[in-house]
C-alpha cells in the first residue's frame, strides 16, 4: 500500500473536541489555527482533559473567522475575531515548563466556559507577541542526526498552546494493532480521536514510525523530532468525556520505553507558506532515520 494522508485534524481550543477536514491550510506554526486558544482557571492556570475531561464535550467550529463553541445544554456562543489583538494587555500564561503570552477574550465566553465546566475559567488567545518555540533540544539534535535534510531546514519553530511541538502525526496501522490486542482481551476498539493526531497517515507497518527520520508531501517537509508520551487523555472517551482504565493498560504492555508510553511522533515543518494546504489523500514520502 502506497503511504498517503489518511485524515487530518485540528483542535482550535486545547484539550476541546477537534474539527476533521478533508483539507486544510497549513503555516510552520500548525494546522490552521490549531490549539490558538486555552482556556485557564481563576489563577491562571492552562486547563486539560487530564483535570476536566468534561472540556472533551466543547465543539469548536469556525463561521468565516470567528470562532463558535458549542455543547449540549448550552446555547452557542460566537467568539469574534479580533483584528485589534496588538493592542489588548497580554496575559503570561504558562504551558508546561514554558511561558507564553495570550490575550482574554472576554467576560460572555468566560461565563458560557465556567457554567458548562463548573468552575470559574477563561479562554485566551495567543497574543501576536507570543514567541514559543519547539524543543531547541529535540530540533537541534534532529538537525545534527540528519544532515542530508539539515541544509536549509529551519532551526526555530514557533507554535501556540499545544504541549510541546506544532505537530502530532500518527500511523493507522499503529492503532490497528493497539485494537488487535485490545479485541484479544474482550475490550472494545478504540478510534483515534483518542490520541488527537493532527494527521494520520496509511500505509506503514505498525510502529513504523518509531524508525523514520520524517515524511515529507508535497513541498512539505516534516522532521520526527521526538516520539509522543502519552498521558492519560486516551483512555477518555471523547464523545461521553468517560475515562476508563483502556487502552492505556494494553498500550503500556507493548509500548512502554524509557521516555514513557509512546504513541505517536511529534513533528515540525519546513516548506510551509501562506498558500501551503493538505489534503486527506496527498501522497507521503517516508524518509527512514539511518
Amino acid at each position: 500500500m502506497s503511504l498517503r494522508i489518511l485524515s487530518l485534524h485540528s483542535y482550535p481550543v486545547k484539550s476541546c473536541a477537534g474539527i476533521d477536514h478533508t483539507d486544510t491550510a497549513i503555516t510552520a506554526r500548525g494546522l490552521y489555527r490549531d490549539r490558538q486558544w486555552v482556556i485557564v482557571d481563576e489563577q491562571g492556570i492552562f486547563m486539560t482533559q487530564r483535570q476536566h475531561a468534561r472540556m472533551a464535550l466543547i465543539q469548536p467550529r469556525f463561521l468565516e473567522a470567528d470562532l463558535v463553541l458549542s455543547a449540549t445544554g448550552m446555547p452557542e456562543l460566537t467568539v469574534p475575531w479580533s483584528t485589534g489583538s496588538q493592542s489588548l494587555p497580554p496575559v503570561n500564561v504558562r504551558i508546561w515548563k514554558q511561558d507564553t503570552l495570550g490575550f482574554d477574550e472576554g467576560d460572555a465566553v468566560a461565563q458560557w466556559l465556567s457554567q458548562f465546566l463548573g468552575l470559574s475559567c477563561r479562554l485566551l488567545r495567543v497574543h501576536p507577541d507570543a514567541h514559543r518555540t519547539a524543543s531547541p533540544l529535540h530540533v537541534d539534535a534532529w538537525l545534527e542526526h540528519n544532515t542530508d535534510w539539515a541544509d536549509g531546514f529551519p532551526t526555530s519553530h514557533e507554535f501556540g498552546f499545544a504541549d510541546g511541538f506544532p505537530f502530532l502525526i500518527a500511523n493507522q496501522s499503529s492503532l490497528d494493532e493497539l485494537n488487535r490486542r485490545l479485541l484479544a482481551k474482550a475490550q472494545p476498539a478504540v478510534p483515534m480521536n483518542r490520541f488527537r493526531p493532527n494527521i494520520v497517515v496509511q500505509g506503514l507497518d505498525a510502529y513504523e514510525e518509531d524508525y523514520l527520520a520524517g515524511m515529507q508531501t508535497g513541498g512539505l517537509m516534516f522532521a520526527f523530532v521526538k516520539r509522543c508520551a502519552r498521558c492519560p487523555i486516551p483512555n477518555i472517551d471523547q464523545t461521553t468525556a468517560v475515562s476508563a482504565p483502556e487502552p492505556g493498560i494494553t498500550l503500556a504492555e507493548h509500548r512502554q520505553f524509557k521516555d514513557g508510553v509512546l504513541f505517536g511522533v511529534n513533528a515540525v515543518v519546513s516548506g510551509a507558506g501562506p498558500n501551503s494546504l493538505l489534503r486527506v489523500g496527498d501522497a507521503v514520502d517516508a524518509h527512514y532515520d539511518l
